[in-house]
């Protein structure tokens, strides 16, 4: 873990809420000079702490409503097949996030589309990309919860 004091986190608290505010009041928010706070940002980007700023887009009024977690079972773990089943997620627009994982599950993936029949349609591109052994998917019917905030 990078080491970073308690002004770089009320920093990238500040910049996690709104990365959009000028650095005046950035500073401002955080007690510090224009000058100061850019260098810190700066220094938190440089050594990648700071990966970089997005705007958050609202998938209901882009068409892409139905969030849906894929869990992926496969009898193949060799090299290739990883290669490719990692190339073909990472094609894909509609999946936000795969993973890894331990246990009974081998991958799991986040996807957002519009509807089932979207999903459908991107389920048969990913089995058409690569072998897959077992597939299911869960629909979300309400999000709880759902941030790009990290605990500071």
């Amino acid at each position: 873990m990078q080491d970073i004091d308690t002004l770089d986190r009320k920093i990238l608290g500040a910049l996690q809420q709104n990365a959009d505010q000028s650095l005046e009041e950035l500073g401002e928010r955080v007690g510090l000079s224009r000058n100061a706070c850019w260098r810190r940002v700066r220094n938190l980007q440089e050594t990648g702490i700071i990966r970089k700023r997005v705007a958050l887009l609202d998938p209901q009024k882009l068409g892409l409503g139905l969030s849906v977690f894929i869990q992926v079972r496969t009898s193949n773990h060799d090299a290739d097949w990883l290669e490719k089943f990692s190339r073909a997620v990472k094609l894909m627009p509609e999946i936000l996030g795969a993973y890894r994982m331990t246990g009974d599950l081998d991958y799991l993936i986040h996807a957002r589309v519009n509807d089932v029949k979207d999903y459908d349609a991107l389920y048969q591109r990913l089995i058409e990309k690569v072998d897959l052994s077992d597939v299911s998917a869960s629909f979300v019917m309400e999000e709880l919860k759902e941030t790009t905030e990290l605990s500071l």
